[in-house]
């Protein structure tokens, strides 16, 4: 089992470990505006097993949440980093959340950005038209699709869902063609097998942590609504919220200066 990972700033700078989302992603799509982050931060950018460069092709069952946040606590082990701060984003913000209740002593500060510390309710969007129109206007994948083409396609046929302004559609689409996809973790979801990676009780479980928590999040996110992480940043004593206008769910490609300086600002 092997994690690809890419590091950028100073090697004896403040750790920040970025894990993505998708999950049959790579981390590509979050290095700008992450990588124009002060000297002072070592970034470090893994690709989840089963994702990108690292270790693919497991059986079933090695595809597994607990499994990639066991990985996690590996790899900050292998680095030599006593403590870490953690930006997840999308999914990966839900994997964050385990690492930080599987290893809470080794997080100093975490950022959960398009993510969500509470479940999603079912009406959670009702009465958004402009959602309604986008997601209707999505292109529905090939049937005869699967593995990495699938994820590609799901990808390519949802991007106007993911960005706000129409002129950041460029550049989402250019991140998505250099994406490595692939289709690991999506054949178990398919199957029903994956289960919800967001822990049970996470609110409570995590503030009982006492660890910082940002929840950076896009006004017009149609993943997961904006609505949520302002009331968690009202209602959890160790949390804030983070809310940009005019941002989606790929809120640091529609808002990347205002995204990357809510970041610097909650690291300090």
């Amino acid at each position: 089992m092997e994690l690809h990972v890419a590091e950028y700033g100073a090697r004896d700078g403040r750790p920040l470990l970025v894990v993505h989302g998708g999950p049959d992603w790579d981390h590509s799509y979050l290095v700008e505006p992450l990588i124009r982050l002060p000297d002072w931060h070592r970034v470090v950018f893994p690709d989840l097993r089963g994702c990108g460069r690292s270790t693919r092709g497991l059986t079933d069952e090695q595809y597994a949440w607990d499994l990639a946040v066991e990985d996690l606590v590996v790899l900050i082990d292998k680095l030599g980093l006593p403590t870490a701060d953690v930006l997840g984003f999308s999914t990966g913000g839900t994997l964050a959340l385990r690492l930080v209740l599987r290893a809470p002593q080794r997080v100093r500060r975490l950022i959960i950005a398009s993510s969500s510390v509470e479940p999603v309710p079912p009406d959670a969007f009702a009465g958004w038209a402009e959602r309604d129109r986008r997601r209707s206007a999505a292109t529905e994948p090939d049937d005869r699709l699967d593995g990495p083409e699938l994820t590609r396609a799901w990808a390519f046929g949802s991007a106007a869902e993911n960005v706000w302004r129409a002129e950041a559609l460029p550049d989402y689409l250019g991140r998505l063609e250099r994406i490595n996809f692939s289709g690991d973790w999506t054949r178990r979801w398919l199957a029903e097998r994956l289960g919800d990676a967001r822990p049970a009780d996470a609110r409570r479980r995590l503030a009982d942590t006492g660890i910082p928590v940002l929840l950076l999040h896009g006004r017009q996110d149609m993943t997961f609504p904006a609505a949520l992480a302002e009331v968690t940043g009202a209602t959890m004593r160790t949390a804030s919220a983070r809310i940009l206008d005019d941002a989606g769910h790929m809120a640091h490609i529609d808002q990347p200066d205002r995204w990357l300086a809510a970041v610097q600002h909650f690291l300090g």
